[in-house]
């Protein structure tokens, strides 16, 4: 599942800008909006989540972040980070920090392996 924390780059705080996120976003491929605001509130924030995942198009469940930002901050996931957390609640991965450790694909790796290790099948 995601979950959706902090805007890493709201137009009201830390913003790119438009010339070249722009050219960056063209370049890539990617849907990522450039136009969020930092969300005041839970409803916003949940708004804000699910224009994300509707964007993105991830394939998999979106949970939000509660305002105090317990998430982000208990796994230190801010701007983007990717985990794997085991049946038995152990980090299995852990990812680098967005955007240059974001590796889907590896990501994707370790959960095959660890579903071959678990005896499911992927």
């Amino acid at each position: 599942m995601n979950i959706y924390i902090r805007e890493a780059h709201p137009v009201d705080g830390w913003w790119f800008g438009k010339g070249l996120p722009k050219l960056f976003l063209k370049l890539t491929g990617s849907k990522a909006a450039l136009d969020v605001y930092d969300p005041h509130t839970m409803a916003q924030r949940r708004a804000t989540a699910v224009a994300c995942e509707t964007a993105l198009q991830f394939g998999v469940p979106t949970l939000v972040d509660e305002m105090d930002d317990r998430v982000n901050k208990a796994y230190a996931a801010w701007p983007t980070r990717l985990y794997l957390v085991g049946l038995d609640g152990r980090i299995v991965y852990h990812g680098g920090l967005g955007p240059f450790g974001f590796k889907p694909t590896e990501l994707d790796r370790v959960i095959e392996q660890y579903l071959a290790q678990m005896g499911v099948a992927a």
